[in-house]
């Protein structure tokens, strides 16, 4: 409704804020305002010292904020210049695997100048092609081989869901409660692998992908079945190569000794590579290895976990694949020497930790861990003790198997 003037003449009622500035008779417009305005009418004037001082911490603050915006403007530059450079980095990569190394690989897989391309990392457009040429495929399975052990595996699925009990010619010697419990395993592992993706999940747009290559391995390889861990291993294969070249990778890379050893749950071999470990934990980080030993810190507390998943639960997923890259050049010692780099790299932390804390940190690593750094850490682990390397400090212990159930190794004699 309009009101009138003192003349007659219809007029707007004041807006709120007109009767707020009336009411204050005056309204800083910001904190700089508070300084550089005069005072209201009602209170005394500054004195001319103090408005000189007030000009001078506005200038001061000008100042300062054209320091942060110009700080701030020099680090998006640099960031943006790391980004173009890596990205220049990557598509030149791309341009050596694809037309000099991947054409060529029997030939130049193991060069100096592939091996040094390798530990860069992986571009991730030809990642799968490249490990699928390293794990290789001894087991020589083809894709029709993987469609059969599908075929099996939703046939098993339809039979227990309808209540069958019918018993596959491979299956004999294994319980239907053996292996309705795998297959129950499997469920939830599949939920609790990736989380944070949700494209493993149920609904996503891999859930089914992964469902698919972990049901046809228990059918491949009845005798070893699902166990936890694998579904991390099958799901990063999954991100890199089609299903059923997953599948194959997959099932030659749990066929390599140490994962066998470890998904059979070995216990024998499990204690000669825990006991391998500590040969060359002891070398190249004795004081750490001292203090793990005085508080009872086992390898097999830390180790199992990042073996049995091949550090793709532990480690962010793009640093996980880097380790991977490396693991598929380099095999299983790569594995233990990444365990080595780790314990390095947070040395002075686990030295001032006790048993729990240790045990913590080391089954929740942090998650902002710099690749460049990390990767540094790796690069100054020696895999060699008392000239011997890896492999063979290996052999050594899986023959004076006598001498490590006494829990001391000949080789430190």
């Amino acid at each position: 409704m309009e009101c009138e003037d003192k003349a007659g003449r219809p007029s707007r009622p004041p807006s709120p804020k007109q009767n707020v500035r009336k009411n204050l008779d005056f309204e800083p417009l910001s904190t700089t305002a508070l300084i550089l305005e005069d005072r209201p009418a009602n209170l005394p004037a500054k004195p001319a010292e103090e408005a000189q001082k007030h000009r001078q911490q506005y200038e001061e603050m000008v100042v300062q904020a054209k320091k942060r915006e110009l700080k701030e403007a020099q680090r998006r530059k640099k960031q943006l210049e790391e980004r173009c450079k890596l990205e220049e980095s990557i598509g030149n990569a791309v341009l050596t695997w694809n037309n000099e190394i991947l054409p060529n690989w029997e030939t130049m897989w193991c060069s100096r100048k592939v091996r040094d391309l390798w530990w860069q990392g992986i571009p991730p457009s030809v990642r799968g092609k490249v490990w699928s040429l390293a794990i290789g495929n001894e087991l020589n399975i083809t894709h029709e081989l993987f469609d059969i052990c599908l075929a099996r595996a939703k046939e098993r699925w339809r039979s227990f869901s309808t209540g069958g009990s019918e018993v596959e010619s491979e299956d004999v010697g294994f319980s239907a409660a053996d292996r309705e419990a795998s297959l129950e395993l499997i469920k939830l592992d599949i939920s609790r692998t990736f989380p944070n993706l949700c494209i493993f999940q149920q609904g996503g747009p891999y859930h089914d992908t992964l469902h698919s290559i972990l049901g046809a391995y228990t059918c491949y390889r009845p005798d070893v079945g699902y166990v936890q861990g694998m579904s991390f291993i099958a799901a990063v294969l999954i991100l890199n190569l089609d299903t059923a070249d997953a599948f194959i990778a997959f099932s030659n890379l749990l066929n390599k000794p140490c994962q066998m050893a470890f998904f059979r749950v070995d216990h024998g071999l499990m204690l000669t590579y825990f006991a391998a470990f500590e040969v060359f934990f002891e070398e190249n980080l004795p004081k750490l290895f001292a203090h793990f030993k005085k508080n009872n810190l086992t390898p097999d507390i830390y180790l199992i976990d990042w073996i049995f998943t091949l550090y793709s639960k532990s480690l962010p997923l793009d640093l996980a694949c880097r380790i991977w890259d490396v693991f598929c050049r380099d095999g299983e010692e790569f594995l233990f020497r990444t365990a080595l780099g780790i314990l390095k790299l947070f040395e002075d932390i686990l030295t001032k930790m006790d048993f729990i804390h240790v045990a913590q940190f080391l089954t929740r690593l942090p998650e902002d861990l710099p690749a460049e750094e990390f990767f540094a850490s790796i690069a100054a682990v020696q895999m060699q003790s008392r000239n011997k390397k890896w492999a063979q400090v290996l052999t050594a212990l899986q023959r004076d198997s006598r001498e490590l159930e006494k829990g001391s190794p000949s080789l430190r004699h």
